[in-house]
């Protein structure tokens, strides 16, 4: 809290010292500083894909920043405001397994960022990969292969994908 008053006060001193003196580019490099200071953002989720049209409407859709919700510290974008009103109700329903992770990969204790537009839905879950590949190992065995992620998604949920 106290960094972000910080930020402010800087902020505002900048804006004044600009204003005296007739340049906005002090305003520009405090802000800049500003940012890159300021606590990093929720990772955001499939891409920017939106979650619940793999649902509705079977297909990857890119959700669109006028509607977001942010989900187990990840913020997900959706089409429109009842895809994201529908996954509010129950994200647990929507949000892709392992946090979006390739499944295939955490399958084998490797967390690895998917591909949003390489998907399967099974027994109502959805499940991401890295490749083609991965979704046709997945096809083969869902069940065993869920169960090896999941074990494995205990450990490696805080790591940084790869």
């Amino acid at each position: 809290m106290s960094t972000r008053r910080n930020v402010l006060m800087v902020m505002a001193a900048a804006a004044v010292v600009g204003g005296a003196v007739g340049s906005m580019g002090a305003l520009a490099e405090v802000r800049s500083i500003a940012q890159a200071t300021a606590p990093a953002t929720e990772r955001l989720g499939l891409k920017g894909y939106d979650p619940v049209a793999y649902f509705t409407l079977a297909t990857p859709t890119p959700g669109l920043t006028d509607y977001e919700y942010v989900y187990d510290g990840v913020r997900y974008r959706f089409a429109n405001a009842r895809h994201r009103d529908l996954f509010k109700a129950n994200p647990e329903k929507y949000a892709p397994q392992f946090g979006g992770s390739c499944t295939m990969n955490m399958s084998n204790g490797v967390r690895r960022e998917a591909d949003p537009t390489v998907w399967v839905i099974t027994n109502g879950n959805l499940y991401v990969f890295a490749g083609a590949g991965g979704a046709e190992r997945f096809r083969q065995d869902p069940q065993v292969a869920a169960t090896k992620a999941a074990i494995n998604w205990k450990n490696l949920k805080n790591a940084p994908s790869q």
